[in-house]
């Protein structure tokens, strides 16, 4: 029989990798009025590098009863919007497997408070809006990553890890998903409100003034992550910069920060579970860093004005 899958929060991320699992899988998207208006109509379009096409899939603005025995629900919401759909679906997802496909720190661990079942994933793709139910799939720096949150791997895990790729999405399962999620927290850290704050393409920060910014975020997030017991990748902060800088940095250099379309559409930004994350647990552990705290209030001011 084929897989039931249900994407809750669908905006950009969500309804792509929707369509994508819909040709081998039975998918239902919970997503906006106008998203699932689009989808009835025509479908779903993509363009860019997954491919491109029309995709058409049960899409609503809610969970119908035939849905609510799905064998994975992948939750895609910002982050800000993380405890308010769990609770809508509380019913739905109890006990059963859910999976967080979205940024920062923090989701999973709200998640885990509705289910004992989280699958964390971890994404480092460019969506970008081309209309109602329409995306270009701009850029990927690196494959999905899957793993049982907070740690381990699982039939579950592997099951779904290819399911994604037989949909034809890059993917690995991992057993150690946190250093996953805190090496593109880094990537996010780094970027994506300095990115919002200058108003300029990621491309643009290797500039010395900016890049002295972002040399100081990422070694306080190493001194955090340290004390968080997560090991990651690169051995050291300076390292990760050098990564940065010459791998992540060049293939999204066109990209614009999510954060910027945020500010410009005035919605709240995913701050306080990127950098924010950062200071919180910094202060946790009695580190100081300033350079993160002055990045999360920038950014809060920003949502003000």
């Amino acid at each position: 029989m084929s897989m039931k899958v249900v994407v809750l929060g669908a905006g950009a991320v969500g309804l792509t990798v929707a369509a994508k699992l819909s040709r081998v899988a039975d998918v239902h998207a919970v997503a906006r009025e106008r998203h699932v208006d689009a989808v009835r109509e025509r479908g779903f379009l993509m363009t860019g590098i997954w491919g491109e096409g029309t995709y058409h899939f049960s899409c609503s603005e809610d969970l119908p009863d035939a849905w609510r025995d799905a064998d994975y629900y992948i939750i895609t919401t910002k982050s800000t919007d993380t405890e308010a759909v769990c609770r809508q679906f509380s019913g739905a997802i109890r006990g059963r497997e859910v999976v967080s496909l979205q940024n920062g720190i923090g989701n999973e661990e709200i998640i885990s408070r509705f289910t004992d079942r989280v699958i964390s994933g971890m994404i480092i793709t460019g969506f970008e809006w081309r209309g109602d139910a329409a995306v270009h799939v701009s850029v990927e720096a690196a494959p999905m990553r899957l793993g049982r949150f907070p740690s381990g791997m699982d039939g579950a895990v592997r099951q779904l890890a290819d399911l994604i790729g037989e949909a034809g999405i890059r993917v690995e399962a991992t057993g150690g998903i946190r250093s996953d999620l805190w090496s593109k927290t880094l990537y996010n850290s780094a970027l994506n409100p300095l990115g919002a704050i200058a108003g300029v393409p990621y491309g643009a920060l290797t500039d010395p003034h900016a890049w002295a910014i972002i040399t100081e975020v990422v070694r306080e997030a190493y001194r955090v992550v340290e004390a968080e017991g997560v090991a990651l990748p690169w051995e050291t902060a300076d390292a990760y910069l050098e990564y940065l800088r010459t791998a992540q940095l060049p293939a999204t250099a066109a990209h614009h920060s999510s954060m910027l379309q945020d500010l410009a559409l005035g919605r709240r930004t995913e701050i306080d579970f990127l950098n924010g994350a950062v200071v919180d647990l910094g202060r946790r552990h009695g580190i100081d860093v300033p350079y993160n705290a002055c990045i999360t209030e920038l950014i809060h001011f920003r949502e003000r004005v």
